[in-house]
């Protein structure tokens, strides 16, 4: 499958908005990720079929030296095909020059998603106990380090 790994941009917010119905039990709107995209502190970037289709989404907050993955989504189709490793790997990439390090949070039961952290240099160093109350499932805090001179 091909694609690519580009700025979000105001024309995608229906596709991420309908994605994030897909893939979340509490969705952003659009009008959310919309203001999102205007949020000097926050940086999405979207994986883009040939067609123009949205497979997915990423959204990365910085203040800072210190970067926090706030969502990361593909739609059901189009998983396992790299999108989000791809999506993580840029983050990863352009991170480098300006963070110290990149932290988010994961269901401790979403064990593929953890497997592709791990994968890519995370670490788990805490937890959060019922996070997620409605499903009853803790969050870990997974974290990697990017710059160890910062």
């Amino acid at each position: 499958m091909e694609y690519q790994i580009i700025p979000m941009t105001p024309a995608q917010l229906p596709q991420a908005a309908a994605l994030e119905r897909a893939c979340f039990s509490h969705p952003w709107t659009e009008k959310a990720l919309a203001e999102d995209l205007d949020n000097e502190l926050l940086t999405l970037l979207a994986a883009v079929g040939e067609d123009g289709t949205l497979l997915g989404y990423g959204e990365m907050r910085t203040v800072l030296d210190e970067g926090t993955l706030e969502r990361i989504a593909v739609a059901p189709q189009f998983r396992r095909h790299g999108a989000a490793e791809a999506l993580l790997r840029r983050f990863l990439d352009d991170g480098r020059e300006k963070l110290a390090f990149l932290t988010l949070e994961v269901r401790a039961g979403n064990a593929p998603a953890i497997g592709l952290y791990e994968k890519l240099g995370f670490e788990v160093v805490g937890r959060r106990r019922n996070y997620y109350r409605e499903e009853g499932e803790d969050a870990l805090l997974m974290t990697v380090v990017l710059r160890h001179d910062a």
